[in-house]
């Protein structure tokens, strides 16, 4: 078996993630750790500086302002924009 068929061998749809998902969403998102694209800095979300807006929200990074989180909220939906963070590591407990 070459490497292509082993990946393809694994591959699954996304739904396979679900248990990892709600793992990252449902957890307290404050002490999360995320990675600013701008900067590189590692900070807590919830020592990004929050601009409220009345539709959603936008989080900067406090050390160079770039706009790490953006939040759109329109009746039951929200849409998450993470463009300006490289990376966020949230904790589990066991």
């Amino acid at each position: 078996m070459d490497n292509l068929e082993a990946e393809e061998s694994t591959r699954l749809d996304g739904n396979a993630a679900t248990g990892l998902l709600t793992q990252v969403f449902c957890g307290e998102p404050s002490t999360a750790l995320i990675v600013c694209a701008g900067c590189g800095a590692t900070t807590a979300i919830g020592a990004l500086m929050a601009y409220g807006l009345e539709l959603g929200a936008i989080l900067r990074c406090p050390d160079c302002d770039t706009a790490v989180v953006r939040i759109g909220a329109a009746g039951n939906r929200l849409w998450v924009d993470l463009r300006g963070s490289m990376s966020m590591r949230v904790e589990i407990g066991h």
